[in-house]
């Protein structure tokens, strides 16, 4: 369990990034080298590079290299492990919500 959760920890971090998560929005359209990533962001390619290593530990994306050009791909495993938390969290508060309207309604009903 520990390991599950820094894996989502770490996920949610390389999210919590506006420039990250618009590379990983990108990346849903299909593999992209590095250049074609960082060209609508006003930033050096180093400090790019910063963002792109942070999705890689994540394993929110994979690289390879060929040649001179590095590509990155979308790998779907820590989405899918924020997805099913978040799916796990929306049940326990619709469960909740659905308690408090129960006593609400329960309030109601004595109340003349």
């Amino acid at each position: 369990m520990p390991n599950n959760s820094t894996q989502l920890d770490d996920t949610f971090k390389a999210l919590a990034d506006p420039t990250r998560r618009a590379v990983v929005e990108r990346l849903t359209r299909g593999p992209a080298a590095m250049s074609d990533l960082a060209q609508p962001f006003a930033m050096a390619l180093p400090s790019f590079l910063q963002h792109l290593r942070m999705l890689e530990r994540s394993g929110l994306v994979r690289s390879k290299k060929r040649g001179r050009v590095r590509t990155y791909t979308l790998a779907p495993q820590p989405l899918q492990r924020v997805e099913h938390w978040l799916d796990r969290q929306r049940a326990v508060w619709e469960r909740r919500l659905d308690q408090l309207d129960e006593h609400l309604q329960t309030m109601k009903e004595k109340d003349p």
